[in-house]
């Protein structure tokens, strides 16, 4: 087994698509290329009531094989870093379940190994997440309603940069808004190992328009440095590990 990257797509919303194609469908074909998929739903810190829309927050990620949370505004930086976080692990134990059925047989995952082994499987997860590259591409929802929460994105990924940057691993990030002026996306940020000029990006976004997240989704899948393959899992299953007696 080869270390390698771990992609993610890292979607930042505060509502519910409204044109193109269903996001939870093309989230799903981004995790058969090998991309998991992440979101946020954001709601304003004096908000009540979670907008009917957000429902669908945790069908794109669950379609996506990531990971999925609605959170108020002021508490965007330690959810952005912990979706991130938590999205690695699962990928990683997916994929560890997955060498572990080959193993032992189909009927075999990590639970049922006994205590002592099954912790020694966690220690490799947690190292390969320490240790493997990682490209996350951030997609930010700049529709009308998000304007006034843009400033809290932008802290929040200044703050998941610094975060990450403790990984011995590489990181590496591009940011994407939509709706774009002529096409679904417009790219903001190229990919880069670090977040730290995005204060000069932020003030230059402009927010309305229309959610166009299934489009917006379709696009960025082919926007990784590598390109994705369409073979199950294939290009994660070949990339994140090193040699191993798991």
């Amino acid at each position: 087994m080869k270390k390698g990257t771990l992609k993610q797509i890292l979607l930042i919303t505060d509502g519910c698509s409204n044109q193109g194609e269903d996001p939870a469908a093309v989230s799903a074909l981004a995790m058969q290329q090998g991309i998991s998929v992440n979101v946020i739903g954001v709601l304003d810190d004096d908000q009540s009531e979670q907008p009917e829309g957000l429902q669908e927050v945790e069908e794109i990620a669950s379609a996506g094989g990531g990971v999925s949370r609605i959170v108020y505004a002021k508490a965007l930086s330690q959810t952005v870093q912990m979706v991130t976080r938590q999205a690695m692990t699962q990928t990683l134990q997916g994929v560890v379940n997955k060498e572990l059925q080959e193993i032992l047989g189909s009927e075999k995952s990590m639970e049922d190994l006994p205590p002592e082994k099954r912790g020694e499987v966690m220690e490799v997860v947690e190292d390969l997440g320490e240790t493997s590259n990682l490209e996350v591409l951030v997609l930010v929802d700049t529709s009308a309603s998000m304007s006034n929460k843009l400033p809290t994105v932008k802290e929040s990924l200044e703050d998941l940069s610094l975060s990450l940057n403790a990984r011995t691993g590489n990181n590496t990030f591009s940011i994407y808004t939509f709706p774009g002026k002529k096409q679904h996306v417009k790219e903001v940020m190229s990919w880069n190992p670090d977040l730290s000029n995005i204060s000069s990006v932020f003030p230059k976004l402009t927010s309305g328009g229309i959610t166009p997240t299934g489009p917006a989704l379709r696009e960025v899948i082919y926007k990784f440095n590598s390109t994705p393959r369409i073979e199950g899992w294939g290009s994660t299953d070949e990339a994140i590990y090193e040699e191993s007696n798991y």
